[in-house]
């Protein structure tokens, strides 16, 4: 609590908070910058990326709402988000497809890239526009029913196996790959070898990524922010071995980046399914490609720590059932940004700390992957 009165009393704005997150990605940038010789770098791809999802929400934010594309807020949430009604959604749609494109671009259009590491980028940005595709899908529902519930979750998460299966199937299919995908690698050297165990759990990370930062989507600018910051640090990570699948990271980022112009509060539209599972498929796409799953579990803890608050409360809820079937609550509200908006936490408040936790976070995995 006291890293939320600290930032309450900071009260920034939405557009600040943005403003600061460029400054502390330009940083960044300019040091991945010095540290590998990648054509054309990675500020101009990242840039490249911000500012094309910029011109595509200049253009779509107004296209969303003359399609009546308005977010239905659920009744049982916040009251403070009933307000948000009416906002468009499916923004995915604005930055997803073109930094996914673009990246795949750069990668190919950079002469010091190995194909190999091109070719991965391929993979990871089909099985991210695959998973865009189906958060559409869930979205379109959603707006066709005018309510808040999409597909049925056993068909969505039905669509989610079928592309993590066979992402996993062409990558343990290739031969050209020079790390071995059977085995976990952590920081100092360290394997864990799992044989073909390794496929079933790169299998569940990008079901269960993509569902993570789908829980994370609930606040104005918070996935967007978060994510620009994980796929920041995930490139870091990746860039030594894996330069190619660190360029899609930096054009990923610059899309989320470039998302918030018009998602940061107060929100003109929101991501939805159709970026918020397409991210976490991303970030997991990558992580398997380099195998660098442990670095995904530090870099986006606390996705993770979000949806092990939904667990915990629906667990303990129904652990706790009484004679009349209900149950106590762990949390006043889960995931738990709802938790700490009903403990007194203000929006921006919470995405503030949010983006400073994910921030910490990608620099513990980066000072353990390069000791």
């Amino acid at each position: 609590m006291k890293l939320s009165s600290y930032t309450q009393k900071i009260a920034l704005s939405g557009t600040q908070i943005t403003c600061g997150l460029a400054t502390i990605a330009t940083v960044i940038l300019l040091g991945l910058d010095s540290s590998y010789s990648v054509l054309p770098g990675f500020s101009l791809p990242f840039w490249s990326s911000a500012l094309l999802t910029a011109i595509c929400g200049y253009w779509g934010v107004p296209w969303l709402r003359a399609l009546k594309t308005g977010q239905f807020i659920r009744e049982d949430g916040p009251q403070a988000h009933l307000k948000k009604a009416g906002t468009p959604t499916m923004g995915g749609i604005l930055f997803v497809p073109g930094s996914a494109i673009l990246a795949t671009l750069w990668a190919y259009l950079s002469p010091t890239l190995e194909s190999a590491d091109r070719l991965s980028v391929i993979g990871v940005a089909a099985l991210t526009l695959a998973y865009a595709a189906i958060g559409w899908v869930d979205d379109w529902q959603v707006l066709r029913r005018k309510s808040n519930k999409g597909i049925s979750p056993r068909l969505k998460l039905i669509l989610q196996i079928i592309g993590a299966v066979l992402f996993c199937g062409w990558m343990s299919w290739r031969s050209d790959l020079a790390i071995d995908l059977t085995q976990i690698l952590f920081p100092g050297g360290i394997t864990l070898s799992l044989g073909a165990v390794f496929w079933a759990l790169a299998g569940f990370t990008i079901v269960a990524e993509s569902n993570a930062t789908n829980l994370t989507d609930g606040l104005d600018g918070l996935m967007g922010g978060t994510g620009a910051l994980a796929f920041l640090g995930l490139s870091a990570i990746v860039a030594p071995t894996s330069p190619a699948l660190a360029l899609f990271c930096i054009c990923m980022s610059g899309g989320c980046l470039g998302f918030l112009f018009f998602n940061r509060n107060p929100a003109r539209v929101f991501m939805g399914d159709t970026g918020s599972l397409a991210l976490g498929a991303a970030l997991a796409g990558v992580a398997i490609a380099s195998n660098t799953l442990f670095g995904l579990l530090l870099v986006t803890g606390l996705f993770f720590f979000e949806t092990l608050s939904v667990i915990l409360q629906v667990s303990y809820y129904k652990a706790t059932k009484d004679e009349n079937g209900v149950g106590k609550r762990m949390f006043k509200m889960a995931p738990f940004h709802h938790h700490l908006e009903l403990c007194g936490w203000s929006e921006i408040n919470v995405v503030t700390t949010f983006y400073i936790v994910t921030l910490l976070l990608s620099g513990l995995a980066l000072l353990l992957y390069t000791v």
